[in-house]
């Protein structure tokens, strides 16, 4: 009995101390806790997983594995694509762990949640595995760094590209959640300023499994193009069915949206020869991209994709911030990412806007023939660049609240 009401007298004190736990600090000889919230399991786990916990802990060591006489420690956990369980992490880490900031929420709507539990406690987030473009437009906060790329970003390289090539006439195969919309809204948006169409969509679910009903829609439409807004294994999975349906064989265009180098390596080039495709990276782009490619290779027998790499590009650039502001408090941290240029083998004079977007140049590529192809992972051919401030949303076009306070100022 006595056992009993110690326990519930623990559990009740363990839930007031939670509401006050924020409040800690810990100790300047603790740890300096950084955190990675991942799908490690799922549609995603491919792309971003253990790929990406990978590349931040490349960075932690490369950065010499302390910072303001603390050791790094990197945590990672899965949250299974659900925003709810993603949130209830970062509200332990946080409350509880002490971390000080997120290296990358994967898949967007889990990143949107967690963005909000991060401003409540005034903690730093930086994101390479989310696409969606709300996330430093209309959901934008002071804590939160989007990286890597965008849909916007995918929709005015790839999308324009297709179009520009004679596309006119769009059906989308859509992932029914925040990424998979705003793919297809940013890229509809491409489509209709060019004189081009929507001839229709079909949304499906995270994971799914068998795409005919979709697929056979989107060739009934006889659309010249088929969009997939899709990502990871769905994309894989919906690209190998259309190939079965004959939909290429039958004239459509099929057009990746969001394509990473595991996919193309997944598919073969066999199947997506000629196929276009925007990223911020690609592995064989430079010397300085090789070399940290032949590194990451060594430890996954994959080369890095632009969200791993993004991922230790940003882990780095939070570091330095840290060290050359000598605190780990977030608006200082922050200002100071801000007014440092980005210039590595990632990006070459990326910038953090107000908004909180790294703007960069993308590139567009096609996937090479078989024949092309010089060795496994030789798969891009490149096409030409987009500087960063037209690939990506200009800011007197936000609607961050912050670019409106900035300009107020």
């Amino acid at each position: 009995m006595h056992m009993r009401i110690l326990a519930g007298i623990a559990g009740a004190l363990l839930t007031v101390g939670s509401g006050l736990a924020a409040a800690a600090t810990p100790a300047d000889s603790d740890p300096l806790k950084l955190g990675l919230i991942l799908d490690m399991s799922g549609v995603y786990a491919d792309v971003t997983g253990i790929g990406s916990e990978t590349a931040a802990r490349m960075a932690v060591e490369d950065f010499g594995g302390s910072v303001l006489g603390r050791k790094i420690e990197v945590m990672v956990a899965d949250h299974q694509e659900k925003a709810d369980l993603a949130a209830a992490i970062a509200s332990r880490w946080f409350d509880v762990e002490h971390v000080a900031a997120l290296l990358d929420v994967a898949a967007s709507s889990p990143a949107l949640a967690v963005m909000n539990v991060a401003q409540a406690r005034d903690r730093i987030v930086m994101l390479d595995g989310p696409g969606a473009t709300s996330i430093t437009n209309q959901s934008c906060n002071a804590t939160t760094v989007h990286y890597a790329f965008n849909t916007y970003a995918l929709a005015h390289t790839v999308g324009a590209a297709v179009v520009q090539q004679g596309g006119k006439s769009w059906f989308f195969l859509t992932a029914d959640y925040t990424f998979g919309h705003q793919l297809e809204g940013d890229t509809a948006e491409v489509i209709t300023a060019s004189g081009g169409q929507v001839l229709g969509d079909a949304r499906m679910p995270l994971g799914t499994a068998d795409f005919s009903s979709y697929l056979l829609a989107a060739q009934q439409s006889r659309a010249q193009v088929v969009g997939f807004a899709l990502a990871g294994n769905d994309l894989i999975n919906a690209v190998k069915q259309a190939a079965e349906f004959g939909l290429g064989a039958g004239g459509q265009r099929l057009s990746g949206l969001l394509v990473y180098i595991n996919d193309i390596h997944s598919l073969g080039l066999r199947a997506t020869q000629g196929m276009l495709l925007a990223s911020s990276f690609y592995w064989d782009r430079d010397d300085a991209s090789r070399a940290f490619a032949q590194r990451f290779f060594a430890r996954r027998h994959k080369m890095p994709n632009m969200s791993q790499a993004g991922v230790y590009s940003g882990t780095l650039h939070y570091l330095h911030a840290v060290q050359d502001s000598g605190t780990t408090d977030a608006a200082t941290v922050m200002r100071r990412m801000r007014a440092t240029p980005i210039d590595d083998f990632f990006a070459h004079g990326g910038h953090i806007r107000a908004d909180g977007l790294m703007v960069h140049d993308m590139y567009l590529f096609a996937a090479k023939s078989p024949a092309e192809s010089k060795s496994e992972w030789d798969l891009y051919r490149p096409l030409g660049t987009i500087a960063g401030d037209r690939a990506f949303l200009p800011l007197e076009k936000s609607k961050c609240p912050l670019v409106k306070a900035a300009a107020s100022q």
